[in-house]
C-alpha cells in the first residue's frame, strides 16, 4: 500500500474553509508555518496525495479530525495497519496503535470478540488503573480486525478479518477537546460512520439518522471516558440516556459500546454526579492488571536482538509484569545490545527510568 493519504472530495470545501477560518492568508503560509513544501500544501487542499505523516501534521493545524475527511477506498488500510519503516518495538510514551506491537490480554480480547460477534451486539467496559493498557486494547480491537496477515505476528492470524469485515468502528478520545462538544461528538460519529452530515447537528437529527440508517454491526470506543464525564458538560444525563435507547431499542442490535475507564461505569457515574441508566448497560468487565508471565515473556521474546536469559528474567522480576515497566527495559535492554554495550549499567538506567512509576508496583503488590 502507498504510504499517503488524500482528503476526500466531499470534505475539500471543509478544508479551504479551515485554512481561512485559521488565519492562513494563504497556501504558502500554512506550508511555512508547518514546514512543508507549497506542493505538498497545495496537494492536501485539492484533494491529491500527500505523505501520511504530513497529512496528520496539517489535518491537526487546521483543526480538522484527520481520520473523518481521509479519503477511504475500498482495499486500503489507515496508517494504523500498516507497519513503518524503523517501528519502534519499545513503545513507552503513548499507546500502541497497531497490532502487530501489542501483547497479552489474551482472555480479555477473546471474551470481548466473543461478546461482540453475535447479535445483539453486547456492551463491555474495560477497567484499569493508569498507563495499564486501556487505550491500546481500544485501538487493537479497532485495528486487528482489518490489518493484514503479513503484517501480523503468526500467532495472531486467525479469522477475525472475516468474522469482522462487516463491523464498523469508531474510536472516540474524550481527552481531545473538540470531544467536550455535543455536537461535534455527534458530526465526528456521523461522519465516522459515513452518514449524512449536516452543517449543524442536534441530538434528535443524530438519532433519526443512526436509527433510520445503521444497519451494520458498529461498535463505538470510549476512551477516558471519565474525563467526558468530568469536563463536558453538555454530555448531560439526557445525553447519555439517548445512547443507551439508541443502542438497546433503535438500531436492531447493532450498536455496542466499549468504553475505558478507572473505576466501574456505575461508581464512575456515581462520582460525576451523573445519575443515566447508560451506565446500567455494560454486562461484562474487564480489569487489566499485570500480563500473565506467557504474555510479558512473548512481549520480551519481541525484541530484535534476542535478551540473554538472565536479562529476561530481571526484567520480568523488576517489571512485575506491568506492560510499561517491560516496555521501559525492554527498551533499556535493546538500546545497550545496539550500542554494543557489555556492562550492565542499562540495569541502572532502566531502574531510574521506571521510578516516576513506582506506584504502579505498589499497587500492584497490594492487589496480590
Amino acid at each position: 500500500m502507498a504510504r499517503s493519504l488524500r482528503v476526500a472530495s466531499k470534505y475539500i470545501k471543509d478544508v479551504k474553509s479551515a485554512l481561512q477560518r485559521h488565519g492562513y492568508h494563504s497556501q504558502n503560509a500554512l506550508a511555512e508555518d508547518i514546514g512543508i513544501s507549497l506542493s505538498t500544501a497545495k496537494n492536501f487542499l485539492s484533494g491529491k496525495s500527500v505523505d501520511y505523516l504530513n497529512f496528520v501534521e496539517i489535518s491537526e493545524k487546521l483543526g480538522l479530525i484527520w481520520q473523518e475527511i481521509a479519503n477511504k477506498e475500498p482495499g486500503t488500510e489507515t496508517p494504523a495497519t500498516f507497519l513503518p519503516e524503523n517501528y519502534s518495538p519499545f513503545v513507552t510514551g503513548s499507546p500502541i496503535t497497531h497490532p502487530r506491537y501489542f501483547f497479552g490480554r489474551e482472555k480479555e480480547l477473546k471474551r470481548l470478540f466473543n461478546l461482540l460477534k453475535r447479535h445483539p451486539l453486547q456492551n463491555a467496559a474495560i477497567i484499569g488503573k493508569r498507563r495499564i493498557g486501556k487505550t491500546s486494547l481500544l485501538h487493537y480491537l479497532k485495528n486487528i480486525t482489518t490489518t493484514p496477515a503479513e503484517n501480523l505476528r503468526a500467532s495472531q492470524r486467525s479469522n477475525l478479518i472475516l468474522k469482522f469485515e462487516k463491523t464498523q468502528w469508531v474510536f472516540v478520545d474524550f481527552q481531545d477537546n473538540r470531544m467536550s462538544s455535543r455536537e461535534r461528538l455527534l458530526l465526528y460519529i456521523l461522519k465516522s460512520l459515513n452518514l449524512k452530515v449536516p452543517e449543524h447537528c442536534n441530538l434528535d437529527y443524530f438519532m433519526d439518522v443512526v436509527s433510520d440508517n445503521l444497519r451494520s454491526p458498529t461498535v463505538i470506543l470510549l476512551d477516558e471516558i471519565g474525563v467526558g464525564l468530568q469536563r463536558c458538560p453538555e454530555l448531560d444525563d439526557g445525553f447519555w440516556e439517548s445512547l443507551r435507547s439508541l443502542a438497546t431499542n433503535h438500531t436492531e442490535g447493532n450498536l455496542a459500546f466499549v468504553l475505558a475507564t478507572h473505576e466501574s461505569p456505575i461508581e464512575l457515574a456515581h462520582n460525576t454526579g451523573h445519575s443515566s441508566p447508560f451506565f446500567n448497560i455494560f454486562g461484562y468487565t474487564a480489569t487489566l492488571g499485570s500480563l500473565t508471565e506467557h504474555e510479558a515473556r512473548e512481549l520480551i521474546a519481541s525484541s530484535p536482538i534476542p535478551f540473554p536469559d538472565k536479562d529476561v528474567e530481571w526484567i520480568l522480576n523488576q517489571s512485575q509484569g506491568l506492560p510499561l515497566l517491560l516496555q521501559i527495559l525492554c527498551r533499556e535492554r535493546l538500546f545497550s545490545l545496539e550500542e554494543g554495550e557489555t556492562d550492565e549499567n542499562w540495569r541502572e538506567e532502566g531502574l531510574r527510568q521506571i521510578k516516576p512509576f513506582a506506584h504502579l508496583l505498589e499497587e500492584t503488590e497490594k492487589e496480590s
